[in-house]
């Protein structure tokens, strides 16, 4: 048997640049609300930032899910382990910040060593 017989095709995730990083916190959050389990990736390649979060919409057409990948791009990293955002009659707010805080969905985010190869 050659080492390629076993190998699985990895297919890639439809990638989806949003505008802001309060984009991707909403997106993020309105998950969170419905019970979810949500966290932000974030990987450095070419001297760029991503921070980005999957979601899988079940039963695209006759497949079993089309995965998707909602990213922010930075050139610098963002300085905290945790995105805090907050819904109210004055508005949305958002933190990034090393820790939680009462009354914000925390949405915690996960440094990875690479790109993910689903990428």
């Amino acid at each position: 048997m050659s080492s390629g017989e076993n190998e699985t095709k990895i297919e890639r995730a439809i990638k989806v640049k949003v505008e802001t990083l309060g984009d991707l916190a909403r997106l993020a959050s309105s998950a969170t609300t419905l019970g979810h389990m949500v966290y932000i990736i974030h990987y450095e390649e070419n001297s760029k930032h991503y921070y980005g979060v999957f979601i899988v919409f079940r039963d695209y057409y006759k497949m079993y899910g089309l995965p998707m990948f909602y990213y922010y791009e930075t050139e610098k990293p963002l300085n905290g382990n945790y995105i805090l955002f907050k819904m109210d009659d004055s508005g949305e707010q958002l933190e990034v910040a090393k820790g939680t805080k009462p009354g914000y969905i925390t949405i915690p985010i996960v440094n990875f060593s690479k790109k993910p190869e689903i990428l």
